[in-house]
C-alpha cells in the first residue's frame, strides 16, 4: 500500500469520538444566544433605536446616522460582552461564498492606551476591493473601490469572537455585485404585486413575505482520506474511483443509524446553529453512503438564505473538529445519489395565513387557486430563466441522475389538484354566480383541499407539497439567492398581469369573482403542458418535452443564455432587480466560473494519471515482468505464466490509452484557453474538454482493479464512503 493511503488509514482507525456537551440540556435556553436579535435589541437599545431598525424592516424606510450611532454603540455593548474583538460586515460576493475582512474594535488613543471603538458609519458602510471579486466586467483593477452595506432585516451574530453584520455588495457605481441585493429587489417587487392581488379577497392584507425552508444535503469524509485525494481536495469530488462492490444498492443507509462519529459531529454542528439562532429540527441518513442532510424549520426568505450560507461556513468549521471534512459538491461519488439543497418556498401575509395552503371554504380556495395557478404560470412563462438559476458545472453532473430531478423544468401538483384544475378547465363557467358558493357549472363548489394531498415525486424539479412548491432542482453548494430571486420575480411578474387582466374584465362590468375564475381558467390552460405527474427520468417523458415545446437544456452555458434573452431583459427592466449591465455581468461570472472549474479538473486529471497513476501500474506491471522472468528461467511452460502475461499486457493498454487521451485532452483545452468568445470557450470546454474525463476514467478504473492493492496510491471507494 502507499505510504500516503496507508497512513491516512492509520490515522482513520485511530480516531476517538470527541466528548460534545452543549450549553444546556434544552434548546431553547440556548437558541439564538450568539444573535443580535429583537429581545437583546429591546434590552440595549432605546426605544427610538429600535423602531427605527423596526421601521426599516417593515417599512423599507432609511436609518438615520444618529440612530446608527445608537445601534452601533449598543451591538458594541454586548459584543464585547459576549468576548468579541473585532467586527465584520459578513456578504455573499459572486463567488458563490461568503466574505468577511475583520477589523478590530480597538484604536490607540493619544495617551498610550486603547479604547473599543465602533461607530455608526463603520456599521453601515465599510469600502472593500470590489476589482478583487467576479464583477463581470463592471470593476476593473484600476477602479476598485465598492461598498457593502449593513442589512438590517438580517441580525448581526457572533462568530469566533468576531461581531458579524450581514451587508449588501455594491460597485462605486451602483451595481449590485452580490447575491443579496437582487434578492432583496424582488423581494420587494412580490410583496406589492402580492399584496394587491391579496386585496381581492382581504383588504386587510399589508404585506407578503416569501417563506423558504432549505432541506441540506452533504457527505461526510475523514480528512486524512480527504488530504490523500488531491481530486476531491481541489475540486471537490472524486475524478477516478471504481465503484465500491457494496454501495447504496441495499438502500440500508437512508434514514438508519446514525454513525457514533456522525452523531457526535451533528450535535456539535447543531448546538453552534441554533446559537446564531438558525433553527435547525432535522437530521438523518440519505441515501448514499456518508450522505446525510440537515433542514431547518422556516423563515422569511432573505434570513433563511442568510442562514444556509451561514450553515454551510458552519458545517465545515465544526467538521474540522471532528477529523471530518464536508463535501458539498452536488456529485462527489459517481453512481451514488448527488446532493442537492431543496427548496421549500410558500408566501405568508402579515395576518398569518399562508397563500399557498388550501382553504376551508369556498372564498379562501378561490384566494389559494389564484396564488396556485399564478405560480404554475410563471414557472411556465419562465421555464428557461428558472433553469439558468440553477446552472452550474457542479449541478450538471447532478441533474437527471439518482433521485435529482432532470434539466426539464416541470411541475408536480398530485392527481387530487391536478384533477381540480383540469375539471376547471373543462368546466363552463357560470355568468349566475350565487354569492354563497361561486360556483361554475358543473362543480357544486371548489373542492376542499386538504393540504398533504399530493404524493412525492422525487423526479420533479418543482413540485407542490401540501402547502408550498419545493424547488428540488438547486445543488447543494449553491447560493439560495440565485433561483430564489428569479422564482420570487416572475412569480411578481405573472401577478401584476393577473391584476391587470382581472381588472380589465371588471372594468367591462364582469362581477369580480366572475372575473377571476375567468382569468384562473385561461391561464390553467395556457400553462397546462408545464404540468407533468409521470417519471420525470424517462425516455418517453424527454420526446413528451419536447413535443410539448418545454425546453431540455442539458448544459449549463447554454442555459446561461436565458439571462440574455429579450423576454429576461425585459422583465428585468420592468421590475428594476436587475439592470442590462448587471445580467450581462453575472452571464459572464458563470460562464467563466464555469469553464475554471472544469478547467482545474482537467488539470488535476493531468497530474494524477502522470504523476500518480501511471506510475503506480507500471510499478505493478514491472513486478509483474520479474515474476514471469523468474518463472521462465527456472524452465516453467508459458502456460503456467499466461495470466501474469494477460495482466502485463492489459495494463499496457490501458496506460497507452490513459497517456494517449491526456495527451489529447491537454492540447483541446490549449485551444479553448484562446477562444476568445467567453460562451464559446465554455461550450468548448464543456464539449471538447470534458469529453475526455470518463474515457480516462474508465481506464484508470479498471486499473485499479489490475493494479495490487498494497501499491494503488489513493483511497478507494470502499474507504472514502463508510465511516469508521
Amino acid at each position: 500500500m502507499s505510504n500516503i493511503r496507508f497512513k491516512a488509514l492509520q490515522d482513520v482507525l485511530s480516531r476517538t469520538i470527541p466528548e460534545v456537551k452543549p450549553p444546556s440540556p434544552k434548546i431553547s435556553d440556548y437558541f439564538g444566544s450568539n444573535v443580535f436579535d429583537n429581545k437583546k435589541m429591546k434590552e440595549y437599545l432605546s426605544s427610538e433605536a429600535y423602531q427605527g431598525i423596526v421601521n426599516s424592516i417593515e417599512k423599507g424606510e432609511p436609518i438615520p446616522r444618529d440612530l446608527a450611532e445608537q445601534i452601533a454603540s449598543a451591538m458594541k455593548a454586548w459584543a464585547l460582552g459576549k468576548g468579541a474583538t473585532h467586527y465584520t460586515h459578513w456578504f455573499q460576493p459572486l463567488t458563490g461564498t461568503t466574505a468577511e475582512k475583520h477589523d478590530a474594535f480597538f484604536e490607540p488613543t493619544a495617551d498610550g492606551g486603547a479604547i473599543e471603538r465602533f461607530s455608526g458609519d463603520a456599521l453601515a458602510q465599510q469600502e472593500p476591493d470590489a476589482s478583487s471579486f467576479p464583477s463581470g466586467g463592471i470593476r476593473n483593477t484600476f477602479e476598485a473601490r465598492g461598498y457593502t452595506a449593513w442589512d438590517p432585516s438580517s441580525p448581526a451574530f457572533l462568530m469566533a469572537r468576531t461581531l458579524c453584520i450581514p451587508t449588501v455588495f455594491v460597485s462605486y457605481t451602483g451595481e449590485a455585485l452580490d447575491y443579496k441585493v437582487p434578492l432583496l429587489k424582488a423581494l420587494n417587487v412580490l410583496d406589492k404585486a402580492a399584496v394587491d392581488v391579496c386585496h381581492y379577497f382581504d383588504k386587510g392584507i399589508e404585506k407578503v413575505n416569501a417563506s423558504l425552508g432549505i432541506e441540506q444535503e452533504y457527505f461526510l469524509v475523514d480528512l486524512a482520506l480527504f488530504n490523500a485525494r488531491p481530486d476531491l481536495y481541489l475540486t471537490g469530488r472524486t475524478l477516478f474511483g471504481h465503484m465500491s462492490a457494496k454501495n447504496q444498492q441495499l438502500e440500508d443507509h437512508y434514514f438508519g443509524s446514525i454513525p457514533e462519529r456522525v452523531y457526535a459531529y451533528m450535535q456539535d454542528m447543531e448546538a453552534e446553529a441554533l446559537q446564531l439562532g438558525i433553527p435547525l429540527k432535522t437530521r438523518h441518513n440519505e441515501v448514499a453512503p456518508s450522505q446525510f442532510e440537515c433542514a431547518p424549520i422556516y423563515e422569511e426568505i432573505n434570513l433563511a438564505i442568510d442562514h444556509n450560507q451561514l450553515l454551510m461556513d458552519l458545517m465545515d468549521r465544526v467538521a474540522k473538529r471532528h477529523n471530518f471534512k464536508v463535501l458539498l459538491h452536488e456529485k462527489p461519488y459517481a453512481g451514488l445519489n448527488g446532493s442537492g439543497k431543496h427548496n421549500n418556498w410558500s408566501l405568508i401575509t402579515n395576518t398569518g395565513k399562508n397563500l399557498l395552503s388550501p382553504g376551508k371554504t369556498p372564498k379562501n380556495n378561490l384566494m389559494f387557486l389564484t396564488f396556485f395557478v399564478n405560480t404554475i404560470k410563471a414557472v411556465h412563462e419562465h421555464a428557461d430563466l428558472l433553469r439558468a438559476s440553477i446552472a452550474s458545472v457542479n449541478n450538471d453532473h447532478r441533474l437527471g441522475a439518482n433521485e435529482a430531478p432532470p434539466a426539464i423544468i416541470s411541475i408536480f401538483l398530485g392527481s387530487q389538484l391536478n384533477d381540480v384544475l383540469d375539471e376547471i378547465e373543462t368546466s363552463r363557467i357560470s355568468k349566475k354566480i350565487k354569492e354563497e358558493n361561486l360556483l361554475w357549472q358543473g362543480i357544486p363548489k371548489i373542492p376542499q383541499i386538504l393540504p398533504d394531498n399530493t404524493d412525492r415525486n422525487r423526479t420533479s424539479p418543482f413540485a407542490f407539497t401540501g402547502n408550498k412548491f419545493e424547488l428540488r432542482a438547486v445543488g447543494s453548494s449553491a447560493n439560495s439567492a440565485s433561483p430564489m430571486t428569479i422564482l420570487n420575480l416572475i412569480v411578481a411578474d405573472q401577478l401584476k398581469k393577473f391584476k391587470y387582466d382581472v381588472d380589465k374584465l371588471m372594468k367591462k362590468g364582469e362581477k369580480k369573482d366572475l372575473a377571476l375564475l375567468m382569468v384562473i381558467k385561461k391561464y390553467i390552460k395556457e400553462s397546462k403542458n408545464i404540468r407533468f405527474e409521470g417519471n420525470g427520468y424517462s425516455e418517453e417523458w424527454e420526446k413528451e418535452a419536447a413535443v410539448r415545446g418545454l425546453p431540455n437544456i442539458k448544459t449549463t452555458p447554454k442555459a446561461l443564455d436565458a439571462l440574455l434573452s429579450d423576454k429576461s431583459e425585459n422583465l428585468f427592466a420592468e421590475s428594476g432587480v436587475f439592470t442590462v449591465r448587471e445580467a450581462h455581468a453575472r452571464h459572464e461570472i458563470l460562464l467563466d466560473a464555469f469553464y475554471k472549474k472544469l478547467q482545474i479538473e482537467a488539470r488535476v486529471i493531468g497530474e494524477l494519471v502522470m504523476n500518480v497513476i501511471i506510475p503506480a501500474a507500471i510499478t505493478y506491471q514491472s513486478k509483474l515482468i520479474e515474476n514471469v522472468k523468474g518463472l521462465k528461467d527456472i524452465g516453467l511452460d508459458k502456460s503456467t505464466y499466461a495470466s501474469q502475461l494477460d495482466i502485463i499486457n492489459r495494463i499496457s493498454e490501458h496506460v497507452n490509452f490513459i497517456k494517449t487521451n491526456t495527451e489529447q485532452m491537454v492540447n483541446e483545452r490549449k485551444k479553448a484557453n484562446v477562444i476568445e468568445d467567453l460562451r464559446q470557450r465554455a461550450i468548448d470546454y464543456d464539449e471538447n474538454v470534458k469529453s475526455f474525463f470518463q474515457p480516462i476514467r474508465y481506464h484508470v478504473d479498471k486499473l485499479e482493479q489490475l493494479v495490487d492493492d498494497s501499491l494503488w496510491p489513493l483511497p478507494k471507494f470502499r474507504e472514502l464512503l463508510f465511516i469508521k
